[in-house]
């Protein structure tokens, strides 16, 4: 399906807070993806194996584009911190423009981060759907419309009730694992 030339809403979701079936939640370690995100688009993601959505039983969820918070085990030793929370916008699906033959969770952390943390256990709250995952006509337009996604992603949590989320213990309890 081709991305529609209309002007999209700046926000996505309810005013009063998510809606069924949002909040749901998964969690995976952070694994090397296509290699795309940061050095052809300039959008870097973390992401985890498509069981993660096995997690929080979402292995049907619908492909598109979500956004939500993520909860990074980034142990730091001068606070004792544990657990890091940012903003996310996520692409969950197949990738039309690249003709992926195998679908993926690819999360993209509204953060500078300075190297990669592959292996770091990842936790998601997924808070809202922003559209279904689309074909471009070029990379250009693909890059166009994820700096728009991530526009409405980041919109959207600033609200109030969208806001608490920041604060779910399930982002900063990461269970260790065999």
């Amino acid at each position: 399906m081709r991305a529609p030339a209309t002007e999209r809403p700046l926000t996505s979701g309810p005013e009063g807070g998510p809606s069924s079936p949002f909040p749901l939640r998964l969690s995976g370690p952070v694994i090397k993806g296509f290699g795309r995100g940061s050095k052809e688009l300039q959008i870097p993601t973390a992401n985890i194996p498509i069981e993660g959505l096995k997690v929080g039983g979402c292995e049907t969820i619908e492909s598109g584009v979500y956004y939500g918070f993520a909860g990074l085990d980034l142990h730091n030793a001068d606070t004792g911190s544990k657990g890091v929370v940012f903003p996310m916008v996520m692409s969950i699906g197949w990738n039309p423009f690249y003709k992926n033959t195998v679908r993926s969770v690819e999360v993209h952390i509204v953060h500078s981060f300075p190297e990669d943390f592959y292996g770091v256990r990842m936790n998601l709250v997924i808070l809202g759907f922003i559209r279904p995952e689309y074909d471009y006509v070029s990379k250009e337009a693909l890059i166009e419309d994820i700096k728009m996604d991530i526009k409405v992603g980041t919109n959207s949590l600033e609200r109030d009730a969208y806001k608490v989320f920041q604060e779910d213990k399930y982002l900063r309890h990461f269970s260790i694992e065999e």
